[in-house]
């Protein structure tokens, strides 16, 4: 992917650990619907885990994109027009992907 400036800061090490733990319990729910798939168990009880797992994932998402917003993106707003329009799609392009 193409960025439309440097990463000018680190994510807080509170919100990244708590990322983390999202993930993890993401990757095990992810597992439990894999052996929910395998053991043939009722579908609509699948796709019930499978939307939990994917608003788990929304949620992460949302929390980077706020960082990013908050830290990333306002820094390079800042250095000048150039930078600004070229975040300005970026960002665009992240909320149209992330409205999908």
């Amino acid at each position: 992917m193409k960025h439309a400036h440097e990463h000018a800061a680190a994510v807080d090490p509170a919100i990244k650990d708590a990322n983390l733990k999202r993930l993890r319990r993401i990757e095990g729910q992810i597992r439990g619907i894999h052996k929910m798939v395998e053991e043939n168990r009722y579908c609509p009880d699948i796709i019930t885990q499978i939307a939990s797992a994917q608003q788990a994932l929304r949620g992460v998402a949302r929390q980077l994109l706020r960082n990013h917003l908050k830290h990333c993106a306002t820094t390079a707003i800042k250095k000048g027009p150039k930078e600004a329009d070229a975040t300005y799609d970026e960002l665009l392009e992240l909320v149209y992907r992330h409205l999908r």
